[in-house]
Order: structure tokens, then C-alpha cells, then sequence
């Protein structure tokens, strides 16, 4: 089965071309290191009647956007090798001091056990 590394995040709607660039770039060297999926999703339908909806979860401010994003990988062995390769890479190592276009204490994040496969 597959792991997933998942992600939600608020990210200012000024900002989203910005945030989308550098996840572009940021996809493109998961998948040169073995990802097998890379996904960033805005949300789109959020006013569901059922459940907690993602605007009660995640609580966006004004003008903000709430993004859901993923990576796939064979296996978490296999997360784990791939994102050592990611975080030594130039590409990658170069943004880390650079400001981010949402606030990374925001963020949520965590490792995902596949455990249905259809």
C-alpha cells in the first residue's frame, strides 16, 4: 500500500500565483526524487451541510484560500528516502530562508498510512 504525506494550509488569494510557482518547482523535484504524486488543490466547494467543513477546521481570515496538497510514495521507507534526496537538494535547500507567500505556523501537515487502495 501507499503513503501520503498531507498538507492543509492557508494561503492569502493575493498570493496564490506566487505559491503557485514555487509548488511547481517544488513537484518537479519530488517527483525527479521518486514521488509518485504530487497534488496542490485550492478549495472550491467548501459550504458542505454535513461533517466539519474545512473553513471550521482550518478557520481562514478574510482574503485567504485554504489548499490541500499531497505527495504520494510507494511506501513510508520509500517517503523517507525520497525526502532525505529533497532536502539536500539545492533547489530546495535555497528556499528555505526565503519568506513563503502563507504562514507556515498555519500550516498542517502529517504522514498518512494507505489503508484502502482502490
Amino acid at each position: 500500500m501507499s503513503y501520503v504525506d498531507g498538507f492543509v494550509l492557508l494561503v492569502p488569494k493575493k498570493n496564490l500565483a506566487a505559491y503557485k510557482r514555487i509548488s511547481t518547482r517544488a513537484g518537479k523535484v519530488w517527483r525527479e526524487h521518486g514521488a509518485l504524486d504530487y497534488r496542490e488543490c485550492v478549495g472550491d466547494d467548501l459550504d458542505i451541510k454535513f461533517g466539519r467543513p474545512f473553513p471550521k477546521l482550518a478557520k481562514p481570515k478574510s482574503g485567504e484560500a485554504i489548499v490541500f496538497s499531497y505527495i504520494v510514495y510507494k511506501s513510508r521507507a520509500h517517503r523517507d528516502k525520497v525526502n532525505a534526496k529533497v532536502m539536500a537538494d539545492k533547489r530546495i535547500t535555497a528556499t528555505m530562508n526565503k519568506k513563503m507567500p502563507f504562514d507556515m505556523k498555519r500550516m498542517s501537515c502529517g504522514g498518512f498510512k494507505t489503508f484502502v487502495e482502490v
